[in-house]
């Protein structure tokens, strides 16, 4: 048994978690509308403009006092490529599908969690699944996210340079990663730990 009531929020508290939902579905319906124009100009097949990054890749640019050349690191740039191969445009796409179901997924599980702390409940079994569900949807999917982006990335690269050049960079942060994992752990855990202690304190356990 859980409990259902756990007080009664203020007005600002209110109004901020109704704030909340509200940039929530801003953000949600901008990726959204983003990621459907991203898949038109992928199918489109041409002139497609795909931001590329690199690693310690050394170029010429006329930066110096009297316009002579200096060396720098080119770490990241954007590639128009006028086509790109049937996988790399796949990839895409995948990974456009996934971005959207991933922000929808974590979004709707947000303002889900913000309707149960509106009415009063903010710790229980419901409330911890959908901050659980939320991390881990989110944790993977914008993972894949950047997997796929790295694979239209590659094959930008190879299409530009005719595989002249070996970028295949599949930068997906482990730092940042298990940072993101740990964070999730913590609300989860927070959140578990806030369920049992109100049900023992109120005598349902």
């Amino acid at each position: 048994m859980t409990s259902t009531k756990q007080g009664t929020l203020s007005r600002g508290d209110a109004g901020a978690l109704i704030a909340f939902c509200i940039a929530g579905v801003a953000i949600a319906a901008y990726i959204i509308v983003f990621s459907i124009i991203r898949i038109i100009t992928l199918v489109s097949g041409t002139m497609i403009p795909v931001m590329v990054e690199f690693v310690d890749q050394p170029i010429e640019a006329p930066l110096g006092a009297n316009g002579e050349s200096i060396t720098l690191e080119l770490d990241r740039a954007s590639l128009t490529v006028p086509s790109l191969p049937p996988v790399a445009i796949g990839a895409g796409v995948l990974g456009q599908i996934t971005q959207i179901v991933t922000i929808v997924v974590v979004i709707g599980c947000l303002m889900l969690l913000a309707r149960g702390i509106l009415s009063g409940t903010v710790f229980s079994r419901r409330n911890t699944a959908l901050v659980m569900v939320a991390g881990i949807v989110g944790l993977v999917g914008f993972a894949a996210v950047r997997f796929f982006e790295n694979m239209v990335a590659n094959a930008a690269v190879s299409a530009v340079t005719d595989n002249a050049l070996n970028n295949a960079v599949m930068s997906i942060e482990p730092f940042t990663f298990i940072l993101a994992a740990f964070i999730i752990s913590v609300i989860g855990t927070a959140f578990v730990i806030g369920d049992r202690l109100q049900r023992e304190t109120e005598g349902l356990v």
